[in-house]
């Protein structure tokens, strides 16, 4: 009879699991583009504003809008977001815990 390797990973938690593969803080900023990117399309859905206003709102194009609204896309500034979130009606806010 063989030994079975042990998943050194079961019990541990997520988070722990990612910082042992090392990629805790990508995989993080990630999440909260995602979160970031759903909240404003969900905000222009409800307010009837579509990308080629925003763009016009944001005095930008199309295709940056386009970048600011994909999930996957992390290389957005704060600046941007914030333009974005003012034409939506909200703000974007930021803590360190």
């Amino acid at each position: 009879m063989t030994k079975r390797k042990r998943n050194p990973h079961i019990g541990s938690s997520l988070d722990e699991f990612l910082e042992e593969e090392g990629v805790y803080d990508e995989v993080t900023a990630l999440v909260i583009k995602e979160k970031i990117a759903f909240q404003l399309k969900e905000r222009m859905k409800a307010q009837r504003i579509s990308i080629n206003r925003m763009a016009q709102a944001m005095k930008t194009s199309r295709t940056q809008v386009h970048r600011l609204l994909a999930p996957s896309n992390g290389n957005v500034t704060l600046a941007t977001l914030q333009k974005a979130a003012a034409i939506v009606g909200r703000s974007i806010r930021l803590e360190l815990v």
